[in-house]
């Protein structure tokens, strides 16, 4: 049977659980490697920030600080 636990790798590389655990026996196991969470509201404004972010007059006022131009 499988069985899937939440665990934190620490800068050492060591593994611990997030919630108690009565054993893990010895053998193989597959780990997931997440990615580190996101801040939920950033992901929402960046759409609508986008909008504005790409306004012609944005890359107007900003064009003095691209090196290209």
């Amino acid at each position: 049977m499988l069985q899937t636990i939440e665990v934190e790798i620490d800068a050492t590389g060591h593994i611990h659980p997030l919630e108690p655990v009565q054993s893990i026996p010895p053998g193989r196991a597959l780990l997931t490697l997440l990615r580190p969470p996101v801040d939920e509201a950033l992901q929402l404004a960046e759409a609508a920030l986008a909008e504005d972010w790409l306004k012609p007059e944005e890359e107007e006022a900003w064009a003095h600080l691209q090196l290209d131009r």
